[in-house]
């Protein structure tokens, strides 16, 4: 059974690994800021409930990220202006859909394992965006 003072232990080392990451993610953040205008975003986002999850999910996808760092990185886009449903459908497929890493993953599972889990990672990245907004929408 593991004590106290070791899971706190585990907890810091855990924080300090993370921490380079949450670094080099708002220095990244910061330098977007800066040479992206804000007008991008609502160029690429048109505010259609329906476009905007599929943007979102194919931005996310090829883009790979860790859930640590995605609450800094979804709030620097709401800020932005870019709409719920599509910043819940880019973290989504941010983290749960692989294009990056996908010839790792074909190469160790299979080909068509690869192929079947990112489609199906996708396609819940904005099924999931689209309820969970639309929950929101109605609170």
């Amino acid at each position: 059974m593991t004590s106290y003072k070791e899971a706190t232990r585990k907890a810091a080392k855990g924080l300090w690994n993370a921490f380079p990451v949450l670094i080099g993610v708002i220095l990244l953040i910061s330098l977007a800021t800066t040479l992206i205008s804000p007008t991008t975003y609502t160029k690429l986002f048109s505010g259609s409930y329906a476009l905007d999850p599929l943007i979102g999910g194919a931005i996310g996808s090829v883009l790979a990220g860790n859930p640590v760092t995605s609450y800094v990185l979804g709030g620097e886009l709401l800020a932005q202006g870019v709409s719920l449903v599509a910043v819940t459908a880019f973290l989504i497929a941010w983290v749960t859909v692989g294009i990056v890493q996908f010839p790792a993953e074909a190469y160790l599972l299979g080909k068509r394992f690869a192929i079947t889990r990112n489609a199906a990672a996708l396609a819940s990245a904005v099924i999931a965006a689209i309820i969970i907004t639309a929950g929101v929408s109605v609170l």
